[in-house]
């Protein structure tokens, strides 16, 4: 799983000189939440996010109405996006525990894919957020199961064994280390063709696992 295959190609981007009203119009008539800043051949140059729209009370305190339409009609992009130099990047090929661990560690919500100084791309949280779902089968149909074994070989291989057995498919599965226990691993699995009764009652027979949850 690739950032070039989940992230959002050509995305929408404005150049320098976008005055911040066009900015925030593009943003909402779009329901995104970035914009790439960027130069001739699509270079980058820098991004704007909704936080850089916001413009501190104190520095429109003394002006009135009037001459605060004249200050944000002459405000453009350049004078308050994240510079180039600033801007938290990943390439194509990177994967996505990658991106997900540089977004959680910068703690941020976007990621522009750059193929050297051109921009491709960007992948945000919410695109983490729907490979989640789809890693987890959450769009399909089955029974989901929540197992927690022994951090040891061959525990999964039990439950995969047992599930197989009764010509029963998965959809998806997925483990972590289980909260505050690191000798035990939480594996959640979605199985079709079976109900939570039927395969709950197969895999509760698996000695030293226990079943968190079922539905």
């Amino acid at each position: 799983m690739f950032v070039r295959d989940y992230m959002t190609r050509h995305p929408i981007m404005v150049d320098p000189d976008t005055t911040i009203i066009e900015a925030q119009n593009i943003l909402a008539e779009n329901n995104i939440r970035h914009l790439p800043v960027v130069g001739d051949g699509k270079r980058l140059q820098g991004l704007i996010t909704r936080q850089q729209m916001r413009i501190h009370p104190t520095d429109l305190s003394s002006l009135n109405v009037w001459e605060i339409t004249r200050y944000l009609s002459n405000l453009r992009v350049k004078d308050v996006m994240v510079k180039e130099k600033d801007v938290i990047t990943i390439n194509p090929d990177a994967t996505l525990e990658d991106a997900a661990k540089l977004m959680i560690k910068e703690k941020i919500g976007s990621l522009l894919v750059l193929d050297g100084e051109i921009v491709v791309g960007i992948i945000t949280d919410i695109d983490m957020m729907i490979q989640l779902t789809e890693v987890l089968g959450a769009n399909e149909k089955g029974t989901r199961i929540t197992i927690r074994m022994p951090n040891i070989k061959g525990e999964l291989a039990k439950v995969m064994g047992a599930i197989s057995d009764q010509g029963w498919g998965i959809y998806a599965s997925g483990g972590v280390a289980s909260p505050k226990d690191p000798t035990h691993w939480d594996c959640v699995i979605k199985v079709r063709d079976a109900s939570g009764e039927e395969l709950k009652a197969v895999l509760e027979k698996i000695e030293g696992q226990e079943i968190i949850d079922v539905r």
